[in-house]
């Protein structure tokens, strides 16, 4: 029996377009949206690697 597929990360929504006040934040809703993407294709990629390495075995 083939292993149960982990689901997806889900993809963050970005912030709507007000929650930016562009006036140079130190910690900007853009800024965390940024970390959140890439801790979302972190968690892609690694998903992908070990589907690779599970179909490699």
């Amino acid at each position: 029996m083939p292993p149960e597929p982990h689901p997806s990360p889900q993809l963050p929504p970005p912030p709507e377009r007000p929650d930016c006040c562009g006036g140079g934040c130190a910690v900007c809703v853009l800024d965390t949206y940024q970390e959140e993407l890439m801790r979302w294709q972190a968690e892609v990629e690694a998903l992908e690697q070990a589907h690779q390495a599970g179909r490699d075995a």
